[in-house]
């Protein structure tokens, strides 16, 4: 394939003109293939599509907060609950509720370990299947600060 110009001298330079029949040749190919596929674009196809009757949707189970404070004392959906066998108590009744309601634990940042764990002991003591932990993001903000 000669790169050169149609006067073959002592001094081939290389042609400076672009080639645009590849160019011209994938343009007519496209445009064939456009001018074949519209019509079947604006063709509708008639279907008779199956009914089908859509179960109802799922519950979504309620959401108890139960809370500790830095002293220990506990509050559910920050009412106060007595102790924690008034706790035990309604954990049992939240366990036999269909559907089961999630159990968010918050507990303050002062609070001792020990009263976390014994929560945590009657929630599965009573059946309790979904329980998790609410952290406040603003809290390792304070921790740096100290």
């Amino acid at each position: 394939m000669a790169f050169g110009g149609l006067d073959s001298g002592n001094h081939p330079q290389p042609m400076a003109e672009i080639n645009t029949t590849p160019l011209v040749d994938v343009m007519l190919v496209l445009l064939v293939i456009f001018i074949i596929t519209a019509p079947l674009l604006t063709h509708a196809i008639r279907l008779d599509l199956p009914v089908a009757q859509a179960p109802v949707a799922a519950q979504e189970p309620e959401t108890v907060t139960l809370s500790i404070d830095a002293r220990g004392a506990l509050f559910w959906n920050d009412e106060p609950v007595a102790g924690i066998d008034a706790l035990g108590e309604r954990l049992q009744q939240a366990a036999t509720r269909r559907p089961q309601p999630d159990l968010h634990l918050r507990a303050d940042r002062d609070t001792r370990y020990q009263r976390i764990a014994e929560v945590m002991a009657r929630a599965q003591q009573a059946g309790i299947a979904k329980l998790g932990f609410v952290t406040d993001p603003r809290d390792r903000e304070r921790d740096t600060d100290r």
